[in-house]
Parts: structure tokens; C-alpha cells; sequence
């Protein structure tokens, strides 16, 4: 498969993204999922965070690094 369609980063930054959305328009709206949406925010930033770390010390090789972030060497 080509890499561009195995790279997790814009579905999780999408995800935080639309997370975001819905924090501001609940709590314009004053709706009570305003909390969940703006936990949904901060997990998603926090995950998103993680794994740009992680992603960044595979490529440098890093033993502690997970795997499978980074596509083998051609």
C-alpha cells in the first residue's frame, strides 16, 4: 500500500480537529456535551503530541522508539 494511505497523523489530526469543532460549537450553543467535546480535544492533542514524539524518534533510531512508524528504508 503507498504510504500516504497507511499514515495515521491526518486522521488523528482530523479527529482533534473535528473534536475542536464540536468543543466551540457546544459551548457557544451551551449544549451539555460541551465537557466530553472539549476532553475529546485535549486526548486528541495529547495523542497527537505522542505520537509526532514517537514518530520523530523513530526516524532519528532510537532504541526506545516504538515501531512501525517510520516505512523501511528502500
Amino acid at each position: 500500500m503507498p504510504a500516504r494511505w497507511t499514515d495515521p497523523a491526518p486522521v488523528i489530526g482530523g479527529g482533534t480537529v473535528a473534536f475542536a469543532a464540536a468543543a466551540v460549537a457546544a459551548t457557544v450553543a451551551e449544549w451539555s456535551i460541551a465537557p466530553t467535546a472539549w476532553a475529546g480535544t485535549a486526548l486528541g492533542a495529547l495523542g497527537f503530541g505522542l505520537f509526532a514524539l514517537q514518530r520523530r524518534a523513530a526516524r532519528r533510531g532510537r532504541r526506545t522508539a516504538q515501531k512501525g512508524l517510520v516505512p523501511p528504508p528502500v
